[in-house]
């Protein structure tokens, strides 16, 4: 009933079982920020190596990490989330955020900074589901949402012929 019951989320134990995902999918769990025994944000960070998460041996950053944060509102019909990867040395971030922001997108849609200024948004699939499950998707396909990107003089510009399909 947990899964179900979104009513009864609470940043404790949805914390702790994404802190458990993340290190069971190649990911060194590095820091949470939950505010515990209330709904409300709280953060998921996991170191990777994107060379490997990717496949990818020529990737052009060894150091890469991702950050889940959910604003859990239970008097709203679904959570607000940010899913993103990070390359610090590249000041990339790109991801997925359902949030107030950008309407003209719709509840989710993808983004792409460069630095701290967002290059590129596009809708994405809607997920109405647990935010366990929305994790897992998201993990699923991130790979696939990192390379979308496109890249001009070492700089993110776009996606590039990414289909948020799943």
């Amino acid at each position: 009933m947990f899964l179900v019951d979104r009513a009864n989320l609470q940043s404790k134990r949805l914390h702790d079982r994404i802190k458990h995902r993340l290190r069971a999918s190649s990911l060194t769990y590095s820091d949470a920020a939950p505010i515990r025994g209330k709904p409300g944000p709280y953060r998921v960070v996991g170191e990777v190596d994107p060379r490997e998460f990717l496949e990818d041996e020529n990737y052009p950053t060894g150091t890469a990490r991702i950050e889940i944060e959910f604003q859990l509102r239970t008097d709203d019909p679904h959570e607000y989330y940010w899913f993103n990867w990070i390359e610090p040395d590249r000041r990339t971030l790109v991801g997925w955020h359902q949030e107030e922001t950008h309407d003209e997108f719709g509840p989710v849609h993808r983004q792409v900074n460069d630095g701290s200024v967002a290059v590129d948004h596009e809708p994405a699939r809607f997920i109405d589901a647990h935010p366990l499950d929305v994790v897992s998707r998201r993990l699923e396909t991130l790979s696939e949402l990192v390379c979308a990107v496109e890249w001009d003089g070492g700089r993110p510009v776009r996606f590039d012929c990414y289909r948020d399909s799943r």
